[in-house]
């Protein structure tokens, strides 16, 4: 399969992109509430689900438990090292296929459910590609997209202050290293309508909150000191913050600290999940 040269995403995916370590520990650390999220679905015994944008794969075990044995279920990604990985972690009749969102390679009405997770949000299209795979629905098919952090996160319950500027610094970041303007990034709470602007029925929502508080099981500490302390805040925010503000978050995220966030006992974070489901005509 030949895979595209330049980016159809806003961050400059192409299939040379790795987000695989970032993947899995999210993956573990919101798999109570993304797996609680996939049983509201009401899956029948045998249904055929795609997952699109399966990133590192822990989704297609979860569905195809929920198909169970006479069921199928199928992820595509763009990124080699996900697939590779996917392919690692998802049953063994799984079928995983790296490929592009925007040129789907498959047979239309093969699926009776298409489940996507913080995928169509980074497009430059998202509503195009709702449709494209909504037309690889069966009659009474259904889209599903998840996505984490559609309300405001809360970290340092003890500091919104510096809890916001975080924020804003992070959202300059973006701004700055990919050339977005701040409507760019909209999209992350645009589910509804991107489901009904691409022509989908019966549109509903629902949103729980993944919701942790000190002490945090390793999987969490994992997930927020090194995807989030450390890859989506850490060095790159420095240029955005004040030195006194970049030293007092330093503290609160490096474990060795003795006002190490997870550490306290008033640690108290909050993030959302949030599925938005639409279908066809029966």
């Amino acid at each position: 399969m030949n895979h595209p040269a330049s980016s159809t995403g806003l961050l400059g995916d192409t299939a040379a992109r790795d987000y695989a370590a970032k993947l899995r520990r999210f993956n573990a650390f919101a798999a109570p509430e993304i797996r609680e999220s996939i049983a509201r679905l009401g899956f029948a015994p045998g249904m055929r689900v795609l997952d699109a944008g399966c990133g590192t794969g822990e989704a297609l075990g979860w569905l195809s438990e929920a198909v169970g044995p006479d069921g199928a279920v199928a992820g595509i990604d763009l990124a080699t090292a996900h697939v590779a990985s996917a392919r690692d972690s998802a049953p063994g009749d799984a079928l995983v296929i790296q490929g592009d969102l925007t040129a789907l390679p498959f047979v239309q009405r093969s699926f009776d459910l298409v489940w996507s997770v913080n995928t169509f949000n980074h497009l430059h299209d998202p509503v195009a590609c709702i449709r494209r795979v909504a037309s690889l629905l069966r009659a009474g098919g259904r889209v599903a997209l998840g996505q984490s952090s559609l309300l405001p996160d809360m970290y340092f319950a003890w500091d919104s202050r510096l809890e916001r500027l975080t924020n804003d610094a992070v959202r300059q970041y973006y701004r700055d290293r990919y050339g977005l303007d701040e409507r760019d990034l909209a999209a992350v709470r645009s589910l509804v309508g991107m489901l009904r602007d691409a022509g989908l029925r019966n549109v509903t929502a629902r949103t729980v909150t993944i919701e942790r508080v000190s002490p945090v099981s390793p999987d969490d500490e994992r997930y927020l000191v090194e995807t989030l302390f450390r890859d989506s805040w850490g060095e790159r925010l420095r240029p955005y913050l004040s030195p006194d503000d970049y030293e007092a978050l330093g503290r609160l995220c490096d474990p060795a600290d003795a006002g190490f966030a997870l550490r306290r006992p008033d640690f108290h974070f909050l993030q959302t999940f949030t599925v938005a489901v639409g279908g066809i005509s029966a």
